[in-house]
């Protein structure tokens, strides 16, 4: 009896191993990016070395710790490169498969997890949100203030499941106003949550921000999306995500942690320091390796170039890579459709580089183009994209065919300093082969 049972435990010990064995089979064999010259798809002669010297620029002049650039074209990378420190402190250079916290350009990925359920028919861009999330049927709508107190009203339609794909549902984030919804936020930290759950919970009680569908408001619209994630699908958010979308892809090195065996692979979030003038980095995330119990589908992600390569050049293939078919090229299409509203449009609202208007608009979790020039982006027609707080930043070029993803860890600027973006965005519309 004694025997059987120790053969039954090697057994299981010898299937984990052999389970063990084909994951790590699967990890190495993963297929390597495609790759082409920059003159076999298109570019001018040289014409990417500028690229280089852009970036390095801003490295020498200690602007930036570390960048990693990737450029493709027809499904080709044809520049894929490292310049400076992942970590100043330790001399860790910059590498290709350096690791870093991608924040917002997380929004794009759970727009898509959501476009999956969209496809199963788990929800519909006419559905009222409540229809969902039970808890935001009474969301009232603040309306400015009498003696000292905040008016709230009803809205004027309940906010939809497309207003909450494109930011402007009414919700906020409460980091860039000041008014008393804005105190709300700062005051009930609904991102600060134990939960996704509890998140809603606290996001239950405070009032909308404008009226559904008058305004695009940078906001915590991508969080909900996350929830929904989980509810829709009946698997945690980074459940699905991981064998929906990341292992389909080959995106091994994304996650809401990182393993320990890949820390040495982390790069140092810096950002300018007046006192020192210059780049003062951030301690890491003690609980960097730990699953958050909130985990932000606005950004929450860690990644590298090359997964996020393969995120954009599915999207860009109309939803398929490598032989894996993620989403419908019709679900693509939508979202990088505008779907904000004239008024919206027309209401001077956005955040940063993503100010909309005739020329730029917004389609589900992207920006997108409109009007190149008056756009002053040096992109093709319908491009979109996003970009994190940390400088992450990428855009997808249906019209050249063109995708670009570029890592660095800065929050904020650095007075004086060349834009990044700009750089790669001139380098590139240089590169291309004129009409």
């Amino acid at each position: 009896m004694r025997i059987h049972r120790l053969s039954r435990v090697l057994l299981i010990a010898l299937l984990l191993a052999t389970s063990s064995l084909q994951a790590q089979t699967r990890v190495a064999t993963l297929a390597p990016l495609p790759t082409a010259t920059p003159e076999s798809v298109g570019f001018a002669p040289g014409a990417l070395d500028k690229m280089d010297a852009g970036m390095q620029d801003l490295i020498d002049k200690k602007q930036l710790a570390g960048i990693v650039t990737l450029v493709a074209r027809h499904g080709k990378v044809v520049q894929h490169k490292a310049y400076g420190a992942a970590s100043l402190e330790t001399g860790a250079p910059m590498k290709l498969d350096t690791i870093g916290r991608i924040y917002s350009m997380t929004k794009p990925i759970t727009g898509v997890a959501m476009m999956m359920l969209y496809e199963e028919g788990k929800w519909k861009p006419t559905d009222p949100i409540a229809k969902h999330i039970p808890e935001f049927a009474n969301l009232k709508v603040y309306a400015g203030e009498k003696d000292g107190q905040p008016i709230l009203e009803a809205p004027a339609h309940p906010p939809t499941m497309s207003e909450l794909m494109s930011h402007s549902a009414g919700f906020t984030y409460g980091l860039f106003g000041n008014t008393p919804v804005d105190q709300l936020y700062r005051k009930n930290h609904p991102l600060e949550a134990p939960s996704l759950q509890a998140m809603i919970d606290r996001l239950a009680t405070m009032p909308l921000l404008y009226q559904p569908g008058t305004k695009w408001v940078y906001s915590v619209s991508v969080d909900i999306q996350g929830y929904l994630v989980e509810k829709l699908s009946g698997k945690t958010f980074p459940e699905f995500l991981r064998t929906r979308l990341f292992e389909p892809l080959g995106m091994i090195d994304t996650g809401f942690s990182v393993p320990a065996e890949k820390l040495s692979r982390v790069a140092t979030i810096y950002s300018y320091d007046k006192a020192k003038a210059g780049l003062v980095g951030e301690p890491i995330d003690p609980t960097i390796s730990k699953m958050p119990g909130l985990p932000s589908g606005g950004g929450g992600l860690y990644g590298t170039a090359a997964d996020y390569f393969r995120f954009a050049q599915m999207l860009l293939n109309g939803g398929e890579y490598g032989g894996k078919r993620i989403l419908k090229k019709e679900s693509v299409e939508m979202m990088r459709t505008n779907v904000l509203s004239d008024a919206a449009l027309n209401s001077k609202s956005g955040i940063g580089p993503a100010q909309f208007s005739p020329a730029q608009g917004f389609g589900y979790d992207f920006a997108v183009v409109l009007d190149p020039d008056a756009a002053k982006r040096q992109v093709g027609k319908g491009s979109y994209w996003w970009w994190g707080i940390a400088g992450t930043w990428f855009w997808i070029d249906p019209a050249n065919d063109v995708v670009f993803v570029g890592i660095i860890q800065r929050r904020g600027g650095y007075p004086g300093a060349a834009n990044h973006e700009d750089i790669s965005r001139r380098v590139i519309a240089e590169a291309l082969p004129k009409s």
